[in-house]
């Protein structure tokens, strides 16, 4: 007799379904057998992007696309299926085999980590690293002995660093011990550690299957980004995922220390801030001013030269123009060419400030937002009831939103910008973010990643998928006809622990 017929005896006037559930519940070896076949098989995609470099292929968009149909499988299986103790050990043996692919190879997809070292064997000199352009002849006894870095770093001609004070005391740092591409690799990928070790205690936090933590560290975005490039954000991510731990646990000092630390890593994680502060609380806002101040206070000698590029970057990404804003793009493409071209240099800085003014109007309607509904979960609210554990912490959702936001107006055109995005989908899954990490990933790497029309064009397919994605999850959500497929597929995060054994 079939397994199913033996359910069927045994529960007589219960559907189909419900007699293969008990069944299905305890096959954990089947999701821990699914996980390592598809752990292997994206180790063997992240191979064959570096392979990609040299020995054309498949090209990268190519393994970028299975690194994507890979990725969606295990999440996928994550959110249905049954786990058990061994699951998070694939999951995070699986992460750390494939952020080791790359780790010894050469970064292909952008050359900032090697200003990175630069900066650090700069300080290392007892020299302000804000100081000098990287070719300035003052520099002349570092260039010969950093002759890779200095090489193959960009702007070195023009540009003095644009990071930020903590940033250059990471690079400090992390070059005392190995001033090195690869030691810097190594250093990212530890703040990764940190941010995946933040992420399971919050998870468990709120009530959440600490298994959930593969949307993150099984991202191929991150294994590109950082595990090959070995880009700052890391080190965000890292100080961002304490911040929000911290937040949970009411602990306001230290979502001040960690949220100052990522916003002098690096500037945008300062719009978490309505996000993480509480009303009436000072000590977060006083730390993350004693610290902003202490910590410029180090590099002062050079004065506002402080700032760095930061200024000509912004020229240079076309920000005091507009020309960087794709929904700025998208509303002058309905005006018509000509009437664009007709448009003076005035009148193309004003409407690029309006649209500032109007992305400041969507932060401060989230921010209202955020003071409205400012609890800390599993604490005591302003009316003093007890909130419950399981469901999205207010301020998750908030900060998501802040995130999310910033990224949809700012329309970054390089896939580390929206990578701080991955733990607040790994923290509160959604399918329309889903869709706009995974579509990013993959359409810049494909031929429509070339500065002008065929950007424009890539942007209209992804901002038009993602809202796509937005409104078949707003659908989902009225009537949840998904679950006719599998009772255990979730699309908003709420607690669901059937499905744990």
């Amino acid at each position: 007799m079939s397994r199913t017929a033996e359910l069927a005896a045994a529960h007589p006037g219960v559907s189909l379904w419900e007699r293969g559930r008990e069944y299905r519940e305890g096959r954990a070896w089947a999701t821990n057998a699914s996980l390592i076949l598809l752990g292997l098989t994206l180790i063997r995609l992240t191979r064959q992007f570096i392979s990609e470099n040299d020995h054309f292929t498949i090209g990268n968009s190519g393994a970028a696309g299975w690194s994507v149909v890979v990725y969606m499988a295990a999440v996928l299986i994550i959110l249905t299926q049954p786990t058990d103790k061994w699951t998070l050990r694939i999951i995070l043996a699986m992460a750390v085999l494939c952020r080791l692919v790359p780790l010894y190879e050469d970064p292909f997809l952008s050359s900032d980590i090697y200003r990175y070292v630069w900066d650090g064997v700069v300080q290392h000199a007892h020299i302000n690293p804000y100081r000098y352009i990287a070719s300035d002849p003052a520099l002349k006894f570092l260039q010969d002995p950093y002759i890779d870095e200095f090489k193959n770093m960009n702007r070195r001609d023009y540009a003095h660093t644009i990071y930020p004070p903590v940033a250059q005391m990471i690079y400090y740092c992390v070059t005392f011990v190995a001033p090195s591409v690869e030691g810097m690799k190594t250093a990212m990928v530890g703040f990764e550690c940190l941010a995946v070790g933040a992420m399971v205690a919050l998870l468990k936090r709120i009530g959440r299957p600490v298994e959930q933590v593969l949307l993150y560290a099984w991202c191929p975005l991150l294994i590109w980004e950082i595990g090959d490039a070995g880009h700052i954000d890391a080190a965000v991510i890292g100080f961002v995922a304490v911040a929000l731990l911290y937040r949970a646990k009411g602990r306001d000092a230290l979502v001040g220390l960690f949220l100052g630390l990522a916003f002098l890593t690096k500037f945008y994680p300062i719009v978490l801030f309505p996000a993480l502060w509480r009303r009436g609380d000072w000590k977060m806002p006083t730390v993350i001013v004693g610290l902003t101040a202490f910590c410029y206070a180090l590099y002062s000698s050079v004065g506002r030269g402080v700032l760095g590029f930061l200024g000509e970057y912004q020229h240079e990404e076309g920000m005091d123009t507009g020309a960087r804003y794709f929904l700025l793009q998208l509303v002058d493409s309905w005006r018509g060419s000509a009437a664009n071209a007709a448009l003076s240099k005035q009148a193309l800085a004003a409407q690029a400030h309006g649209f500032q003014v109007f992305a400041l109007l969507i932060m401060a309607a989230i921010s209202w937002w955020a003071w409205k509904h400012a609890t800390i979960e599993g604490s005591v609210d302003a009316g003093g009831r007890r909130l419950p554990v399981g469901d999205e912490p207010n301020f998750l959702k908030a900060a998501t939103m802040f995130a999310i936001a910033l990224m949809l107006l700012f329309s970054p055109h390089y896939a580390w910008y929206i990578a701080w995005l991955i733990p607040f989908f790994c923290l509160a899954p959604r399918l329309p973010m889903f869709a706009y990490i995974c579509g990013f990933f993959y359409l810049y790497t494909t031929a429509l990643a070339d500065p002008g029309p065929k950007m424009f064009l890539l942007n209209k397919i992804l901002y038009g998928g993602t809202l796509g994605f937005f409104l078949l999850y707003l659908l989902l959500q009225k009537w949840p006809v998904h679950r006719w497929l599998h009772p255990g597929w979730r699309l908003s995060p709420r607690l669901d622990t059937a499905r744990k054994v």
